[in-house]
């Protein structure tokens, strides 16, 4: 083994190392195969898909886009249920006043009443007392030559008399339809002049006359008037029968 062999193995052992590092340098796997270039394979199959990632944050909102064409109204819907009535709201300021109106028709007016005066001193009995003296008579419901007042409107009256007494007693009543409705009387004093009076409320139907007159003998009708001294007599309508007018 000493002989020619072993020189010829000495020699290659020492030549081996610088081929290979020769070899190295001028020929360089491809680092992405697993091999050297002199022992690579056949590509392999495309690996399966992997599974899907997690999803990612939101990003951030857009620039507000441009405003879109008004569609067209649709059908008119059913008319809802009325709803439960909401709380009063405040009372609200008064309004301006409003335009005058045109002028109505007024209702009618009946109108009856006298206010009457005696002019002579001392009537005589047991007939009206002539009122010629005449205060008021617009409506000459109340007839001075008779000195008895007509109704021509049915309803009630107020009738009064004021009587100025000198030189006698008095003693009047006032009549309605020839009977007395009320008395007055009054006892003169001597040289004195005296005053009686007396008032009453009627119901008159149309027709019906009303008037003053000295009751009793002639002893009783010392009724006085003259130009300082009045003796009256009146009457006048306060309400007319609705079911007759």
């Amino acid at each position: 083994m000493r002989g020619p062999t072993s020189f010829l193995l000495c020699s290659l052992l020492l030549v081996a190392p610088h081929c290979t590092e020769v070899a190295a340098q001028d020929l360089q796997p491809d680092p992405k195969t697993p091999c050297a270039n002199w022992m690579g394979g056949a590509p392999g199959y495309p690996g399966h898909n992997g599974l899907p990632g997690r999803d990612g944050k939101d990003g951030k909102d857009g620039l507000k886009g441009e405003k879109g064409e008004e569609g067209m109204q649709g059908p008119k819907g059913d008319r809802g249920e009325i709803g439960v009535p909401g709380q009063e709201g405040p009372r609200g300021f008064p309004g301006y006043p409003g335009q005058k109106g045109e002028k109505g028709e007024g209702a009618f007016v009946y109108r009856s009443a006298f206010s009457v005066g005696l002019t002579e001193r001392a009537p005589h009995p047991n007939v009206p007392i002539r009122f010629s003296k005449i205060f008021y008579n617009e409506q000459s419901h109340y007839d001075a030559s008779t000195g008895k007042f007509l109704c021509s409107i049915p309803g009630m009256y107020y009738f009064a008399y004021h009587l100025t007494v000198y030189l006698t007693d008095v003693k009047v009543s006032l009549y309605k339809k020839d009977k007395a409705v009320i008395f007055t009387y009054d006892q003169f004093q001597k040289n004195n002049v005296d005053q009686a009076s007396g008032s009453v409320l009627l119901h008159l139907s149309t027709g019906d006359e009303v008037w003053l007159q000295v009751y009793g003998e002639g002893d009783n009708n010392g009724v006085y008037a003259d130009n300082i001294n009045d003796s009256t007599f009146m009457g006048f309508l306060l309400y007319p029968d609705l079911d007759v007018h």
